[in-house]
């Protein structure tokens, strides 16, 4: 590909093709993904799309607005429709991806019923036009779910990793709960993340590891 700028940044964003880190504009990102119609990061858009709205990044309307041309924005409504079908098949259940579910046409739901369908008989998927391995859509997005689990798993012994983020969303921003993760795998943090780790984030972890409070809480649960 000769896009080698686009590569470096859809890299940042999760779907590794080379070991470069740096701060991206996500919706960007995946706007240029969507108008490269580069299979291999067709593929890995699922994988962009979900770090990037854990992360708070993602904005619908915002790629849309970088798209100029009509059959971009089908192709990014396609693309969405079959990460969306991916999550459902991996039974991975976001807050952000329900939402944007309920808001589709009947068209595209029925779209997205159809890519489901062929994700679990693993035939190709017919997307935005184009041909799609099913095999490989779900060996690219398990390979980055599985690595980007696997840190977590070994510091919280963590057997339900979908009711931890959930909890965490209720307690954290999208913000605080990246500063939060990224501390407990011990990732660098910028002298801002720093400062702003200890005036908010700490607090919450703080109280939230508080016996007595923890005690009350499940006494109101009862």
């Amino acid at each position: 590909m000769k896009n080698s700028n686009l590569l470096k940044r859809v890299n940042a964003l999760g779907f590794s093709l080379f070991g470069v880190e740096e701060d991206q504009n996500a919706n960007l990102t995946l706007a240029d993904m969507v108008k490269s119609g580069d299979l291999r990061l067709w593929e890995g858009f699922p994988v962009v799309l979900a770090n990037s709205a854990e992360k708070g990044w993602f904005n619908y309307n915002k790629v849309s607005l970088y798209l100029k041309k009509p059959l971009d924005k089908s192709y990014l409504a396609s693309l969405m429709v079959m990460s969306l079908a991916l999550y459902k098949f991996f039974n991975l259940k976001f807050s952000w991806a329900n939402e944007f579910y309920k808001s589709l046409p009947d068209n595209r739901q029925k779209e997205f019923n159809g890519f489901l369908k062929q994700l679990r008989n693993n035939n190709d998927l017919n997307v935005a036009g184009r041909e799609m391995s099913a095999q490989r859509l779900k060996t690219v997005f398990n390979n980055y779910f599985s690595q980007s689990q696997t840190k977590l798993n070994e510091l919280l012994s963590v057997k339900d990793e979908l009711s931890l983020e959930y909890s965490l969303s209720q307690v954290f921003s999208p913000k605080q709960k990246e500063l939060f993760l990224k501390k407990l795998k011990r990732e660098k943090l910028t002298k801002t993340e720093k400062e702003y780790f200890s005036r908010v984030v700490k607090k919450k972890a703080l109280a939230l590891a508080n016996p007595e409070l923890h005690r009350l809480s499940q006494k109101l649960l009862e």
